[in-house]
């Protein structure tokens, strides 16, 4: 009598707890915003898209959402002021705004080649950037990464910038005006590059690192965040690097995802397969470690941008990033 009592009460109350732990509310995800330098569709942000798809941040309890800044200056700037948890830009970003008071760190580095090459026409006869001399060349902007890198590669052959006719265009006819035959050459990303190609353009690409050695889009966090929320950083960073890897090992796939989380994209697969190839052919590949800053890399940068007078003074290189989240 009193075994079936005490069957009958531990069976109760198990069921009872089961109709508690289903009543009690899930544990909500973490709100994150990831303030990105340009529209979030563009495959340059696969990485983090593909990370969220896959469900790389939400398994670490954590629900991003991507927004669109006016540059990788103004990413840098919200993520400083506390509007975003984190950022991405292209990694002279740090370079260019700590100098001007904006406490952020690169806590990543998206891939050991440079973000920009210089792309040509494939019957143009230009090999290099010494070929570019009296010749028309579309840019962005005068205030771009991919200007300064294209300073930088003429400074290894010689030349300055009064030695071409660089045309600031903007990000659509920088491409469109090349693709026109309106220039010789474009300071291009592989984003660009997979505009081209699908436009059936024969296009020779001439890697920027081969001369000048510039950087890949970095994450960025602010030192506040850094030192108060480790963990999240971490997190965050470790996701992010989850979809990059995945990216380089099977970019078609990926392209797959990545168009099922941008719905500007849907349809766009194989176009979006061969941007990912571009990008793991010249920018992704190239570091002893996923995510690991090269210190004498970034120093030579600066020290570039003080001599070309993009700044006016250079910062503590130390002080332009951490390796903490990637060691």
């Amino acid at each position: 009598m009193t075994t079936r009592f005490l069957k009958g009460g531990l069976v109760g109350a198990m069921a009872l707890a089961v109709v508690a732990m289903a009543a009690a509310p899930a544990v909500a995800a973490e709100k994150v915003t990831y303030r990105l330098p340009a529209p979030a569709f563009l495959p340059a942000f696969g990485p983090g898209r593909v990370a969220k798809q896959r469900g790389y941040y939400a398994k670490d309890g954590l629900d991003v959402t991507f927004q669109a800044a006016q540059g990788g200056v103004d990413a840098a700037k919200q993520v400083g002021v506390g509007n975003a948890q984190i950022g991405g830009a292209v990694g002279d970003t740090p370079i260019i705004v700590r100098a001007n008071g904006v406490p952020v760190k690169a806590v990543a580095l998206l891939g050991g080649g440079g973000l920009m090459q210089l792309v040509v026409h494939a019957d143009s006869g230009i090999k290099s950037p010494a070929d570019l001399k009296g010749k028309t060349v579309t840019v962005m902007a005068y205030q771009d990464t991919t200007y300064y890198v294209l300073l930088g590669m003429l400074a290894k052959v010689g030349l300055t910038k009064n030695d071409i006719n660089a045309e600031a265009v903007g990000a659509t006819n920088v491409w469109k005006m090349f693709l026109a035959g309106q220039s010789a050459a474009l300071a291009s990303v592989p984003d660009w590059e997979g505009d081209l190609l699908q436009a059936g353009a024969k296009i020779d690409i001439i890697p920027a690192d081969k001369y000048f050695q510039s950087m890949a889009q970095i994450i960025l966090a602010s030192d506040d965040m850094i030192k108060k929320r480790p963990d999240l950083i971490r997190k965050l960073v470790q996701a992010t690097l989850h979809g990059w890897e995945d990216i380089q090992k099977d970019p078609v796939s990926a392209a797959a995802d990545y168009c099922k989380a941008v719905p500007q994209r849907a349809g766009q697969e194989k176009q979006m397969a061969q941007v990912f190839e571009l990008y793991k052919k010249y920018v992704y590949p190239g570091q002893a470690k996923p995510g690991v800053i090269d210190e004498k890399r970034l120093a030579a940068l600066q020290d570039f941008y003080l001599k070309q007078g993009i700044i006016e003074k250079t910062t503590p290189v130390k002080d332009l990033y951490t390796n903490q989240f990637v060691e």
